[in-house]
């Protein structure tokens, strides 16, 4: 059976000296030792952040793992953290570019197996559309991941609507992915940023497509979310409760029910839990749910599609959540995959 992971993350193999070029920092490097497949993701002052294997940036070892688990495309997409949202707007630019450029190569080389997903560089949305143009005319780009929020904007913010307004027009698909989690000062400790801010800011981003009229104004756009709709799918109920009892805190400006958008924008199945998935299939139904793995970090799915298999869909259900809901996604056949 076809099988489409939406959520995977991949590298250069090296990454400029942003900070050099820029003349400020705040960027990520990588500092490789010899002899060594992995490399440690650091900022420019020296600061550990991650260290990461070389399936990170080799597309042959992503390849040979993946066919180990009979998972046929990966959608490519970069680590949040290069989002890079805070840098000036030109510098953001060159990043995204730089990136951009680094997937469609990789797609490239092998398009019967890669899907690439570009950044961009939305603190600036009239680059981001230029940006954007260039990734899906120039680089054959399907679309691209963004973050939960760009900056102090929310994803409701009517500074991104054009950016929206031109990836609809485009064709083009989302991926949003939770970065940046809120409340990170009060999570010092136990990773809680990474179990508790992720799963928040995915429902943030969410409830402020819905809330802001995204989803009513681009009904053509369409949006997957990282992670499996985070919180959003277990706090559905009251959030539809919400706009019931205060329509005047929560419909001021978009009157639709959140309940009726369900159906309108897709999740992947990272949930970690058999109950879980089961259930998110009840809540948003089989036709909106995509793999998802977030490979090739300790956080995701080790072995892709195995919480689908265990949860012993009926074949129909799986069929949906394998790739037919990922094709409706990135609006492409399956014999793309066969004809490239």
């Amino acid at each position: 059976m076809l099988k489409i992971d939406i959520h995977t993350h991949i590298l250069p193999p090296e990454i400029p000296k942003f900070k050099e070029l820029f003349g400020y920092g705040g960027f990520i490097q990588f500092k490789k030792e010899p002899g060594c497949s992995h490399c440690d993701m650091l900022d420019d002052n020296g600061k550990f952040f991650r260290r990461v294997e070389e399936n990170c940036f080799n597309p042959d070892t992503r390849l040979k793992q993946y066919n180990e688990h009979q998972v046929q495309v990966q959608v490519l997409s970069t680590i949040p953290v290069m989002f890079s949202y805070w840098a000036k707007p030109q510098d953001g630019l060159y990043v995204a570019q730089f990136l951009n450029d680094h997937i469609s190569s990789v797609v490239k080389s092998s398009p019967q197996r890669f899907i690439g997903l570009g950044t961009l560089p939305l603190q600036s949305p009239e680059l981001a559309i230029k940006e954007a143009k260039r990734g899906l005319n120039e680089l054959g780009l399907k679309g691209f991941q963004i973050g939960s929020h760009i900056n102090e904007m929310n994803l409701s913010d009517k500074k991104l609507f054009p950016v929206y307004e031109t990836l609809e027009e485009l064709g083009a698909c989302l991926l949003v992915h939770p970065w940046d989690m809120m409340g990170q000062e009060k999570m010092p400790n136990y990773w809680l940023p990474w179990l508790v801010g992720m799963p928040a800011e995915t429902s943030l981003a969410i409830c402020s497509m819905i809330f802001g009229g995204v989803f009513k104004q681009f009904p053509k756009l369409r949006v997957a979310f990282a992670h499996g709709g985070g919180a959003f799918p277990f706090t559905l109920g009251r959030i539809q409760h919400g706009f019931e009892a205060r329509p005047d805190l929560c419909a001021v400006d978009c009157d639709t029910s959140p309940k009726d958008f369900i159906g309108k924008f897709f999740v992947d199945s990272l949930v970690h839990d058999k109950n879980s998935l089961e259930f998110l299939v009840k809540v948003l139904g089989k036709e909106n749910i995509c793999l998802g793995t977030d490979y090739p970090f300790p956080l995701g799915e080790t072995t892709p599609g195995k919480l689908i298999q265990e949860c012993n869909f009926d074949l129909e259900t799986q069929k949906w959540l394998y790739h037919r809901a990922a094709l409706n996604w990135l609006n492409v056949k399956a014999e793309y995959f066969t004809k490239t």
